[in-house]
């Protein structure tokens, strides 16, 4: 992560805003800095983005409320879910934020710039990388042409593209894999390709897709440290997933959506007791 200006605490560096509170933020990101004092007091960190973030979002499909003024918000570094029942809008809000589809009302900022008319391939270049339920790899292709294939939209200068493409398999541990054909690999090395390509267009927040699903279960261990290993680098990840448990395992906070509105959000913790969240989507009998 890049080095940062340091500062000194101050009154108004505590303060924080409210909306920020109510939504749970506490992450740093990459315009995030330690603080070093001069009379020895305590570092603390100091934030300076707002992050992406979906306001009062709303949607119908045929005449039916699928989205009822939905509000959630992602920082640099911090890993949020967004569950809920079937039907309760977590596809559409993903699709409403990558601009897979637009909204009849609300908005989508992005670090306090209002991306909401702006179609999907635009978002992606400020930052927003979106990774599907479905196999996104380009099947016809090997490992690296793979991630080669983004990398020269993104880096005009070939020595430095042939660079990134080997930071990127070594990174993700498939340089052993480079010339296999993409269909070939296995479910987990198969998500760990379209990560390092994802990572190839160099996104600020990443918005994953049931990243549990179709894989064995021998390989969530292994999604999991992915997804921290994007949390590492400082990139904000928002993963809706039918896995509730092992979703909850890896987040830092998450929002249960129920009937097209935010029901709650809260820490992982706080979400398990909550009496409305057990009634309607968790059970009686569930536990972490």
């Amino acid at each position: 992560m890049r080095n940062h200006d340091r500062e000194c605490r101050t009154t108004d560096d505590q303060r924080i805003d409210d909306s920020r509170r109510e939504s749970g933020i506490h992450h740093i990101d990459d315009h995030q800095a330690q603080s070093e004092c001069e009379d020895g007091s305590e570092p603390r960190l100091v934030a300076e983005n707002t992050g992406l973030m979906a306001t009062n979002l709303g949607k119908h499909f045929k005449k039916r409320p699928i989205l009822r003024g939905v509000s959630l918000s992602v920082q640099r570094g911090e890993v949020v879910g967004l569950l809920g029942p079937n039907g309760a809008g977590k596809t559409t809000t993903f699709y409403v934020i990558t601009g897979l589809i637009s909204s009849e009302y609300g908005t989508i900022s992005l670090d306090g710039e209002n991306i909401t008319a702006l179609p999907m391939y635009r978002r992606s270049r400020l930052g927003i990388g979106y990774l599907p339920q479905e196999a996104s790899i380009f099947r016809g292709l090997s490992v690296e042409d793979n991630i080669r294939a983004i990398l020269e939209v993104t880096e005009p200068d070939p020595g430095k593209r042939e660079a990134e493409l080997d930071s990127l398999l070594a990174e993700f541990s498939i340089t052993h894999l480079r010339r296999t054909p993409s269909l070939a690999l296995s479910g987990g090395e198969r998500r760990r390709v379209e990560i390092s390509r994802c990572l190839a267009s160099d996104p600020k927040f990443i918005l994953f897709d049931e990243p549990l699903a179709g894989i064995d279960p021998i390989a969530v261990g292994e999604i999991r440290n992915l997804v921290l290993h994007l949390k590492d680098r400082g990139i904000g990840v928002l993963i809706t997933d039918h896995n509730v448990r092992e979703t909850l395992d890896v987040v830092d906070r998450a929002y249960i959506l129920h009937d097209g509105m935010v029901l709650m959000e809260g820490k992982p913790s706080e979400i398990v007791t909550h009496q409305e969240v057990r009634r309607v989507y968790l059970g009686d009998n569930f536990s972490l």
